[in-house]
This record gives C-alpha cells, sequence and structure tokens, in this order.
C-alpha cells in the first residue's frame, strides 16, 4: 500500500506462488492509507475479492504482505476460503525445497514460530462438548494450551538440534581456517543465477533452474584459480528476497553464517530485471541484519546474454556505488560463459592480495623471516 513498486511485487508473488505448485488466476490491487485493524483491506475490498474468486473458481487467496492472525481469521470468515500471507507462501515454498538435514530443521523451526501465534485461528474447529444444567460451550481453550505447550516444547527441541548442527559448522570453518583456506560465498537475490554462476564456476551440478528459491542448501566446493596456483572454498546460498519473514532470517542464521564468515561475497545481480537496484538494496538489508556487511563484495552482474544490444555493458568491469561506497564490478552471462575468465583473473588478484597481507603481518617489512638459533 502506498508503494512504488506495488505492481512488480504482485509479480513476484505470482512467481511464488508458481514455485509452491500453484496458479495465479487473478490479481487485485487495493490502495489505502493504513491497513484495516480487522480484514487489511476493508470489506468492500474484501467483498470484490469474494465474488471474484467464485466467478473463478480460486481455492485459495493470497496476500502479497504479512497479515496478523486476526486478520487472516477474519479473512477467511468473510470469503469462505483459505487465507494465507506471503510469510506462509515462502515457508511453504522451503518446506519443499529443503533437502538437507540441517535445512529440514531450519525450515521446521520457522513454520512452528509462525504456527504458534496462529493456534486461535488453527485449532478454532475445536469446541467442548456441551450439555446438562451450567455447561457452557466455547472454544477448546484445554486442547489449546495443549497444542501451545506441544509446539513450544518441540521449538525448544529443534532449536537445540540446530545449535549442535552449528557446532559442527563452527568446527568445520575452523579447520578450513587451518588449511589457510580462502572463503567465498555466493550471495544474491533469488533467480540471480548463483548456482548458475556456482556450476559454472567448480563444474559441479548443483541443481539450477528458472524458479525463485530453487537452491536453499548451503553447497561447498573447491575452485582452483590457476592464475593464483592455488584452490579457493566456494560456498552457494540461499537467495534472498523482499520482506524475507524475520523467522527464516532468524532460522537460516546457521546457513547464512557461511556469509558472515567468509572473505569475500559474491554477490550476484540480475542484470536483466529492471529493478536490480532494488533487490540488491534488499540484499544488503539482509547482510545487515546478519552482521555480514563489513565482509568485501565483488558484484557479479550475471545473465548479460539477456540483454539487448542497447544495453550491453561497454566494459567487461568498473564499479558500481553500494550504500556510498565504490564497489567493484563485473558483466558476465553464467549460462554462455561470457566474462568469466575476467571474474577468475580478479578472484586471483584479491587471494593474492590476501596472502601478501598474510605474509607482511607474519614477517614485518624489515624482517627477512624466522631466525633459529
Amino acid at each position: 500500500m502506498g508503494d512504488p513498486h506495488f505492481d512488480g511485487e504482485l509479480e513476484e508473488l505470482g512467481l511464488l506462488a508458481q514455485s509452491a505448485g500453484m496458479q495465479a488466476v487473478a490479481r487485485v490491487t487495493c490502495k489505502r492509507k493504513a491497513p484495516d485493524a480487522a480484514l487489511f483491506i476493508g470489506s468492500g475490498k474484501a467483498d470484490e475479492i469474494k465474488l471474484l474468486a467464485t466467478q473463478l473458481g480460486a481455492k485459495e487467496v493470497l496476500f502479497d504482505q504479512s497479515l496478523s492472525p486476526g486478520q487472516q481469521r477474519n479473512l477467511e470468515r468473510h470469503m469462505g476460503l483459505p487465507v494465507n500471507d506471503r510469510t506462509f507462501l515462502i515457508l511453504e515454498i522451503f518446506a519443499q525445497r529443503a533437502r538437507s538435514h540441517e535445512g529440514k530443521l531450519q525450515v521446521e523451526l520457522a513454520r512452528l514460530q509462525y504456527l504458534s501465534t496462529r493456534l486461535v485461528r488453527r485449532w478454532s474447529h475445536l469446541e467442548r462438548q456441551s450439555g446438562g444444567i451450567g455447561m457452557r460451550g466455547g472454544p477448546g481453550e484445554a486442547q489449546i494450551e495443549l497444542d501451545r505447550r506441544m509446539i513450544g516444547d518441540t521449538i525448544k527441541r529443534t532449536k537445540e538440534r540446530l545449535e549442535k548442527v552449528k557446532r559442527q559448522r563452527q568446527t568445520q570453518r575452523r579447520q578450513r581456517e587451518r588449511r589457510d583456506a580462502f572463503n567465498i560465498s555466493l550471495i544474491g537475490y533469488t533467480n540471480a543465477g548463483k548456482s548458475t554462476l556456482f556450476n559454472a564456476l567448480v563444474k559441479a551440478r548443483a541443481y539450477a533452474a528458472d524458479q525463485l528459491f530453487a537452491t536453499l542448501d548451503t553447497t561447498t566446493r573447491q575452485l582452483y584459480l590457476g592464475e593464483a596456483g592455488r584452490s579457493v572454498s566456494l560456498s552457494d546460498t540461499v537467495g534472498f528476497i523482499r520482506d524475507l519473514p524475520h523467522g527464516l532470517v532468524d532460522a537460516f542464521r546457521a546457513t547464512l553464517q557461511e556469509a558472515v564468515d567468509a572473505d569475500l561475497l559474491l554477490h550476484v545481480v540480475d542484470a536483466s530485471n529492471p529493478d536490480f537496484a532494488q533487490q540488491i538494496e534488499q540484499v544488503q538489508g539482509v547482510l545487515r541484519e546478519i552482521g555480514a556487511e563489513p565482509v568485501p563484495q565483488l558484484l557479479v552482474f550475471n545473465k548479460i546474454d539477456a540483454l539487448d544490444c542497447d544495453h550491453q555493458p561497454v566494459r567487461a568491469e568498473d564499479e558500481f556505488e553500494i550504500d556510498g561506497v565504490q564497489t567493484p564490478r563485473i558483466f558476465v552471462s553464467a549460462r554462455s560463459g561470457a566474462g568469466l575468465p575476467v571474474l577468475r583473473q580478479r578472484l586471483a588478484d584479491m587471494v593474492a592480495v590476501k596472502m601478501a597481507r598474510e605474509a607482511t603481518a607474519v614477517y614485518p617489512p624489515d624482517s627477512v623471516g624466522p631466525v633459529s638459533d
């Protein structure tokens, strides 16, 4: 409401629905100064959506923004259809796509935290048996309390299991540090082509598709840089998205920790997307939230093969301003291979600089090396 990129975001909501296995049959926009406390959109617009859904045979209504439990419950009663918001849709996609043990744990935690605030709605069908003098009917408070306690216990156990996974990851990172590894993390807005670039660089077969959230679980491989004469560690991470649910940021912190601990972030951008500047801002916001903002970045503007002749880059590399800082940028096509030699050379140069700095830190300029008695 009042967002200048409203139409573009509805397009993204349609893509999210498609990724979750749904088909969008209609789109309705609503402009209000402030959300309605009871129905979010107001009763008139709710009637309009109900009529349209009936005419088109829609089975569910999706909202592009987060709904409160009360708004969700009221909308379902008003429309007579299941109503879900953007947060629930993203959680559903993550639940379908998670493959690793850690990924499944993270999704389970996020979904439990989301559902725990909606117990009244989800369990409203539970009614106490009523009858006899002095008996009162009504919502099953006792059952709801049992469900709340059960979900609370499950959340606690899932957090403990995730903490164990986090400790294992820390042990693995310490082992990589002892091996003097240079760690690179691929980050970027979802569907920017991270996994395709990852496969092109390390000759891997990580799943890549033209859809939102094709990759959820972090994959790490060794990338040999002949220009530097050594290998580096390259990790492909989950894609970022606008309004990423806070529960997911918290739940996926262990996975995103790869970005926090990296020596370099390869920030992949879909150069063919007209809203790439807004997508960069969204990624930067998540990086700030997880504490990865200080990590050096190299912008990789991908999919230049999808640009028309008038918008092809003049130079293979230049700089792009992010938050007032000039950041190096390289133009590539992970699919065709264009620009990848330039990218590899830049990565080799950055590795060489780091090695030189570490050597200087160990042996000061006036030193000739270690001295033995």
